[in-house]
């Protein structure tokens, strides 16, 4: 398996290095600042490039089983960004024959009710506010999309944190999942093997998922 990946350089993006580069895959690291990965291995590869600016890609992610996105806009300032590199992503990569795109989504747009959004609750930090409008936004990209693209849009739980990976979670649609505690959670390597689960098993095609315990 061949992937090219978005963000190796942030926390989720380097897990899913991590879990890919043990899977045995081939990575393909695009990055727009080559210094900031520190990884090296036998089947790992970096490209310096923007998705933002699919000139500095394109040509690279020709021949890739998946291309993976797991973009933040931390770093810029505007979320506004989020869903123009999803657009970009969903516009572009059929030009260069990959067929598979699989998104790092957010938390926020999931339902605890019907119509009402985890952002929603007046409870909703604020510092994550403008992230979370953002990846909702890209999620609304994706479905209006007629890209031919097979992608898949994958919410992670409420609460994503560092732990162990044990290869074990559910997997649900629009709606928040939670424990048999009102727990919403998953660790960041589980997060990383089920997105990877997804490309393998090619299952969950041209929809939005949520994966936790």
């Amino acid at each position: 398996m061949k992937i090219a990946l978005f963000g190796a350089t942030g926390h989720i993006g380097h897990a899913i290095l991590d879990e890919a580069l043990a899977r045995g895959y081939e990575v393909m690291a695009i990055v727009r600042d080559a210094s900031r990965l520190s990884s090296r291995h036998d089947h790992l590869s970096m490209v310096t490039g923007d998705v933002s600016r699919p000139e500095s890609w394109l040509e690279a992610v020709r021949g890739v089983d998946a291309v993976v996105a797991s973009l933040s806009a931390r770093r810029d300032g505007t979320h506004d960004s989020i869903p123009r590199n999803t657009a970009t992503l969903l516009d572009n990569l059929p030009r260069a024959g990959v067929t598979r795109l699989v998104w790092v989504g957010g938390a926020g747009s999931l339902e605890t009710s019907p119509g009402v959004r985890v952002m929603d609750d007046p409870h909703f930090p604020e510092a994550w506010k403008a992230e979370a409008s953002g990846q909702g936004k890209a999620l609304d990209v994706f479905r209006a999309s007629k890209s031919p693209l097979d992608w898949t849009y994958i919410s992670p739980a409420a609460l994503i944190e560092d732990g162990p990976r044990t290869g074990k979670y559910r997997v649900g649609g629009d709606q928040l999942l939670v424990d048999a505690t009102g727990k919403s959670h998953i660790s960041v390597p589980d997060y990383a093997a089920a997105l990877l689960d997804r490309i393998e098993k090619h299952d969950a095609s041209r929809k939005r998922i949520t994966v936790a315990y």
